[in-house]
């Protein structure tokens, strides 16, 4: 599942299982290169992988509380505990090999 969710939403939907936490911009272009990969990543994983979207610009709190400071970054949870990130535009092979390292 990918979903674009705001602070809140963000607290109810980590949950337990794996959580992909994408902090974007709307304005960048790498962010949405971004996207189409994981939505080819969500297509991989199916149900076992929770994929949110979190716009850094309009949830500046969230964005802090995890020190996200750069766009895109990826954030792997699980059980709502950190397990690994990443920064920039990634491939997928990448993300996929971070997610099973964990799964």
């Amino acid at each position: 599942m990918l979903k674009e969710v705001n602070a809140a939403e963000f607290k109810e939907e980590m949950g337990t299982g794996l959580v992909l936490a994408d902090f974007f911009s709307s304005t960048c272009g790498p962010c949405k290169m971004l996207g189409f990969v994981l939505k080819d990543v969500e297509k991989t994983f199916g149900d076992d992988l929770k994929i949110l979207k979190v716009n850094f610009d309009e949830n500046k709190e969230l964005t802090a509380e995890y020190n996200v400071s750069g766009y895109p970054t990826i954030i792997l949870f699980k059980d709502g505990k950190e397990l690994k990130r990443m920064s920039g535009l990634q491939q997928k092979t990448a993300i996929v090999k971070m997610i099973e390292e964990y799964k």
